[in-house]
């Protein structure tokens, strides 16, 4: 089972290293790339996590198999499977991911709303939460959710922004049952 904790440290010092090689985008994609693999493939997380399979075997497997992967991230694969962390390898990805997008002050945000949104509206979206979480960029995943009624709801991170129809008429009723003043 991975530890949280242990992928953490991997992905800082990976990071760490990355940025005084001056490569942490190319790193962060080819992570990417190696987390993809891991997560489609659990077969072969299976075999590298079998102890009946020796070390040799499984690092000449790393070795072929990410060939053409930065020796940055073969290196940290190997020192994984020595240190019997290769299931920590999803979450180093995500945990680089993270650290990445926080130096570049990018974000996400899941915008929920009635209808699909148009490519103007992302931008704008984006460029108005940006500056109210402090990113210079969020990129937006429009989810269709018709139980809105109408509006939008955006989640960044743990911060949701609820301007539908749906949490109006919410806060309608609350304040109607509790006989709150409505003004």
């Amino acid at each position: 089972m991975s530890n949280p904790a242990a992928a953490r440290r991997y992905a800082v010092a990976l990071f760490e290293l990355a940025g005084e090689k001056g490569m942490l985008e190319e790193i962060n994609n080819e992570l990417q790339v190696v987390k993809e693999t891991f997560v489609q493939n659990p077969a072969y997380v299976d075999f590298l996590e079998n102890p009946k399979v020796t070390q040799d075997k499984k690092a000449a497997s790393i070795h072929e198999v990410f060939l053409s992967t930065n020796d940055m991230i073969r290196s940290t694969l190997l020192l994984l499977l020595k240190k019997r962390r290769i299931d920590c390898t999803v979450l180093i990805a995500e945990q680089y991911e993270k650290l990445a997008d926080d130096q570049q002050k990018r974000g996400y945000a899941k915008v929920y709303t009635v209808k699909p949104l148009n490519e103007q509206e992302k931008t704008r979206i984006s460029e108005v939460f940006a500056k109210r979480v402090g990113k210079d960029t969020v990129f937006i995943e429009n989810i269709i959710d018709s139980s809105l009624i109408g509006g939008m709801k955006i989640r960044i991170g743990d911060t949701i922004f609820d301007g539908s129809v749906r949490n109006q008429l919410n806060r309608l009723e609350h304040q109607l049952i509790s006989g709150k003043d409505l003004r």
